[in-house]
């Protein structure tokens, strides 16, 4: 299958003969297409069959010319536009470099060379960097990015790394956390009470003895802490769950190298790919049988058959992971629910209830950053968490929708998974990770990283986009702010965010599945279509609304949502049709209560959710009746599915208004199925396939070529592959999500994109909102204070 591949490479990459050799491999591969340098780096784009595409990538990294550093590689696959040869285009000078902030990078393998060469005066130093690697997002406090700009400004360079940075044919030249152990930050083990026990190489020969005696670690990381302990302990894993208050939630592991991790995962090329790539992301794999990963406490990832896993990626990483020859979980630096702490004397307070020990420095940490997450989806990296190696670099806006509006907008996102975003110019800048803004720290969290952004890029938004969520704290935040207030519906935006990476134009059928959305009609959404042009957004479907007894209750008792799916089918014979795994997950009392609010609408939202939708059959199944976090039941229900089956349940389609998909048929035959003793696996299968068939059922109802899939569902992978595959059996074209999260990680984004979408262009240049018939928005201004 041809496509095109856009990349923007960014690192020690002008100067350094790399157009030559972007042009040299893509003349050997028979690609068409361009590359050319601008001040933001180096961009390419290449046509040809996705294989060779691949094969592509695989060389800018491995045969990059030898003077060149990449530090950073986004790519995205996108619609082919028909490039007839391969040039080196003139250089484009528009844009500001002062704007663009690196991420973090991932330790670089010369100075991983001096690290543990004895003859080195960095020799086993932990803060070592150049050029090429190390902090760069999480140490910097405005623009431009000079040391004295940096949290590193208090180091005062000793005489050796003066000369290296002033040097121009030096590594070392104009690297801004330049140290050495001279200069440079230190390392400090504390205990429980703040007191240094041990410094230096000492403290993490400390620390090492520690890990392995079972205690508990607070390690001062890049972007923020991370709480350390010894894998293969199940006493000390199950510790850390307690005191964490993280019941059965996977923890991410650090594995020592690569060798190890092939020894306990199933690694494709793509997968392996992320683990080794700058940006150094965790990565969800696929475990191998339980005898190969008997090194592993079966307390890191319960009922889970993956395992979040990444390689050391900063130089203390690599000389604490030296000592170990498996893996150790390495998980973020908080209480569930809350941001992670940055600063050793709020890690001292807030983590004190979890840590026994902290290995901490003196390197002060700006903001955080948390570790990113990546799943390989149909062969290509999705980004589920947006974090370190990725913040802040922008998504770049087409032409066409930059025309629309000049304003520097600010979004400020969903409640879940929240991250901020800002437009300048034609760059979206995306904040990192900041989470579900449930709990004081997250508010927090929330509003500083909103402050840190408009002063880093001293931007004054003119614009400012929330959810339609009335009660969302993001939604609120803004209302207070002095600018003009847009709301964007949460589905628009999960489809805008997926059209503005794929860029796509024209008209698409977009389908947004997830947990919860606030809907036009004030119910909870969650399984819907839309038609999507370049200006509009039209709601043309959803699932069969059923209610959520207990509402935000049922969310967390998927079988409350089981109970209703039945209710739904069944109505007052509701009691002749639960399963008795069911009803022995209630008391006699519950269920008469249950039904009392089902039939009397009692606290029980509508809901159209196709999320809930898969917690209900996930309880049905016998799978899971309790989420102890976020999508836990669906997950469950997507493990638990096997590649062999491909039939499918049968559900209905009505024309009302709008088309309705009717699961009911479904839910019948998966109790019958139950009943009949058929396989969960079967079922789960069988349940993947339908949900897949209903969006085509759509699609060729509503006759529109390109398909877009968004929402916190399609991190399904089993979904995602099976509705990709069946679409493209029937010649439709897909787009799913790459380099934007599929969950709420990507409304901020989609908010933005929403607004561009729904502007129009006049001959002035100068924009027009769209009637309200058409419109997208929802507005909210107030007068100018």
């Amino acid at each position: 299958m041809s496509s095109r591949i856009h990349i923007i490479v960014r690192g020690a990459v002008q100067g350094v003969g790399f157009r030559p050799f972007i042009y040299r491999i893509a003349s050997e591969l028979t690609l068409n297409g361009y590359v050319f340098n601008s001040p933001e780096g180096v961009f390419i784009e290449a046509e040809g069959n996705e294989t060779l595409l691949r094969t592509f990538l695989s060389k800018i990294e491995k045969e990059k010319p030898s003077l060149a550093f990449i530090s950073s590689l986004e790519f995205s696959f996108l619609d082919l536009v028909g490039y007839k040869n391969f040039e080196i285009k003139e250089s484009n000078t528009n844009g500001n470099t002062n704007t663009l902030i690196l991420p973090d990078i991932a330790v670089c393998s010369d100075c991983l060379r001096e690290l543990f060469d004895q003859n080195d005066r960095r020799y086993l130093y932990p803060f070592i960097n150049c050029t090429h690697c190390g902090p760069r997002f999480s140490i910097v406090e405005k623009l431009p990015y000079d040391r004295q700009n940096t949290s590193m400004k208090k180091f005062e360079l000793c005489s050796e790394c003066k000369k290296e940075f002033h040097n121009p044919s030096d590594r070392r030249f104009h690297a801004q956390p330049i140290a050495c152990p001279a200069c440079g930050p230190n390392l400090e083990l504390w205990n429980n009470s703040g007191e240094v026990i041990a410094v230096n190489h000492e403290a993490l020969l400390e620390t090492c003895d520690k890990i392995e005696k079972g205690f508990i670690i607070a390690l001062k990381g890049l972007g923020g802490f991370q709480l350390i302990v010894d894998a293969n302990n199940s006493d000390s894993v199950k510790r850390l769950r307690n005191k964490k208050k993280r019941d059965e939630k996977p923890f991410a592991l650090m594995f020592p190298n690569l060798s190890v991790a092939k020894e306990i995962c199933n690694l494709s090329h793509e997968e392996e790919r992320s683990l080794l790539s700058p940006e150094a992301p965790i990565v969800l794999l696929k475990r191998k049988p339980k005898r190969q990963t008997q090194n592993i406490s079966e307390f890191v990832a319960l009922s889970n058959p993956m395992l979040g896993i990444m390689l050391p990626y900063t130089p203390l990483h690599h000389l604490l992971m030296k000592k170990f020859s498996m893996p150790i979980v390495a998980t973020s630096g908080n209480l569930s629910e809350e941001p992670i702490c940055i600063d050793e004397y709020e890690a001292l307070s807030r983590l004190k209830s979890i840590a026994d020990f902290y290995l901490t420095h003196n390197r002060p940490i700006v903001r955080h950053v948390d570790d990113s997450i990546v799943r390989i989806i149909n062969c290509r990296q999705m980004i589920l968490r947006r974090a370190r190696g990725y913040a802040p670099l922008p998504i770049q806006i087409q032409d066409k929708l930059a025309r629309k509006s000049q304003k520097t907008i600010l979004a400020v996102g969903g409640h879940l998974k929240n991250t901020i975003a800002l437009k300048i110019g034609k760059n979206v800048f995306i904040s990192q990770h900041i989470g579900d803004l449930s709990t004081e720290e997250s508010n927090k969290a929330f509003k500083k990283t909103i402050a840190d952004f408009k002063n880093l890029y001293k931007a004054e938004p003119e614009c400012v986009i929330a959810d339609l969520h009335p009660h969302y704290i993001s939604t609120r935040f803004a209302k207070t702010l002095d600018a003009n207030i847009e709301m964007v519906q949460h589905h628009f935006a999960h489809i805008a965010a997926c059209r503005l990476e794929n860029q796509i134009e024209g008209e698409v059928l977009g389908v947004s599945w997830d947990g919860t959305g606030y809907g036009l009609d004030k119910s909870v959404w969650g399984g819907e279509f839309f038609v999507s042009t370049d200006e509009t957004f039209k709601h043309i479907g959803q699932f069969k609304k059923f209610l959520l007894p207990g509402s935000e209750t049922a969310i967390k008792e998927p079988k409350r949502t089981a109970v209703s799916l039945l209710y739904e089918v069944f109505k007052d014979s509701l009691a002749d049709h639960l399963p008795q795994h069911l009803k022995d997950n209630f008391t006699a009392g519950e269920l008469n209560i249950l039904n009392e609010m089902l039939k009397k609408k009692i606290n029980s939202p509508n809901t159209s959710s196709a999320g809930r939708i898969f917690d209900g059959v996930s309880s049905l199944l016998g799978i899971c009746h309790k989420s102890n976090y976020e999508g836990q039941a669906a997950m469950m229900l997507e493990f638990a599915a096997c590649e062999n089956v491909f039939e499918c349940y049968p559900f209905n389609l009505y024309d009302e208004n709008i088309f309705v998909v009717d699961w009911s048929p479904m839910i019948k035959s998966i109790l019958e199925e139950i009943q009949s003793g058929v396989l969960p696996s079967t079922i789960s299968s069988k349940f993947h396939n339908t949900l897949a068939q209903m969006i085509l059922s759509i699609a060729v109802k509503v006759g529109i070529s390109k398909i877009v899939l968004s929402g916190g569902c399609f991190q399904n992978a089993f979904l995602t592959e099976r509705t990709i595959k069946l679409l493209n059996q029937n010649n439709f074209k897909v787009y799913w999500h790459q380099r934007i999260p599929p969950n709420d990680g990507g409304i901020s984004v989609g908010q933005i994109a929403v607004y561009l979408l729904s502007q129009k262009e006049t001959n002035k240049n100068e924009t027009i909102s769209p009637t309200i018939e058409q419109s997208t928005l929802y507005s909210n201004n107030k007068e100018k204070k």
